[in-house]
């Protein structure tokens, strides 16, 4: 296979600065994207800023390697942070083709003892984070012809202790890219999502009671720079998908897949039926039908 590159491609990618996101904006500028990098610098749990520029400092990697990369930092949760990535992809490189939403914030905590306060900033970060962004970044996107958006969501949405508020506001970033996915199709704008797990220190933020060898394995062998291929893919002219997610971690990927088991009809449905067949409304069988949103052509 031809190596697939980015030339003449503009990709913003948020969380940028560390982890998983710098992984992505390192890959992508190595592969002729030029890339905004942008992060605030805040804690792991939104609480604050670090006081660093890690954005600043992805930037000078990149352009050491001789890529292309302007750092932006910018808050992501806000309406002016996101027209402040696209204007920084913009002004800078005259386009914007491609956004990687990966900005993230974690702490764990017991449901009962989390205040709405705190749930509320999860929810500006990982769900309207992302919708602002890709607000800001939609005409931009439409004009490219091959726009491409990848959001990031987590199993933790699926269920996971003490993550209810961090969980519930991934899962409604899955339900921003299921829907979004349609609205892009008549745009070309095609919106994909992973679901990554790798050793940073998002993960460990969030990994209370782990022990020192489990968190070992989370650093030497779950590697931001496993996440980054499926990323850069999904954000590549050539990929066709769309309404997707995919879990990665470690060199392994796969579809995470919404179905409809068969089930029952029955039009005298009763407590009692429901009670005597819900094995069958349970079951996942050869039948099942996944649901899926229609590929969309490739580019000419």
């Amino acid at each position: 296979m031809n190596e697939l590159r980015f030339d003449d491609r503009v990709v913003i990618v948020t969380g940028a600065g560390r982890g998983i996101g710098r992984a992505h904006a390192k890959l992508l500028a190595a592969r002729g994207a030029a890339v905004v990098v942008g992060d605030l610098g805040a804690r792991t749990d939104g609480s604050g800023l670090e006081g660093d520029s890690p954005a600043d400092a992805v930037v000078a990697e990149i352009e050491a390697a001789g890529g292309r990369a302007v750092a932006c930092a910018a808050d992501v949760s806000t309406e002016d942070g996101a027209q402040a990535l696209v204007e920084a992809a913009l002004t800078n490189f005259g386009q914007l083709d491609g956004v990687v939403n990966n900005a993230g914030i974690i702490r764990t905590a017991a449901f009962t003892d989390v205040p709405d306060e705190e749930y509320q900033r999860h929810l500006d970060v990982h769900y309207f984070g992302s919708l602002r962004l890709c607000r800001a970044a939609w005409p931009h996107l439409q004009k490219s012809g091959s726009g491409r958006i990848v959001n990031t969501i987590s199993q933790a949405m699926l269920g996971n202790p003490m993550m209810t508020h961090y969980g519930s506001s991934k899962g409604a970033v899955f339900g921003l890219t299921r829907n979004l996915a349609l609205e892009g199709l008549a745009e070309g704008i095609l919106v994909n999502a992973v679901a990554p797990g790798a050793g940073t220190r998002m993960a460990e933020a969030g990994a209370d009671g782990l022990s020192d060898e489990i968190l070992e394995y989370l650093r030497t062998a779950l590697t931001p720079e496993h996440v980054a291929p499926v990323v850069a893919y999904l954000l590549h002219p050539s990929c066709t998908v769309t309404g997707e997610v995919f879990n990665v971690a470690g060199g392994g990927v796969n579809r995470l897949a919404l179905l409809n088991t068969t089930g029952i009809t029955d039009p005298d449905l009763t407590i009692e039926v429901v009670a005597e067949r819900f094995e069958d409304i349970m079951a996942i069988t050869p039948q099942a039908i996944p649901q899926v949103i229609p590929p969309a052509p490739m580019p000419v």
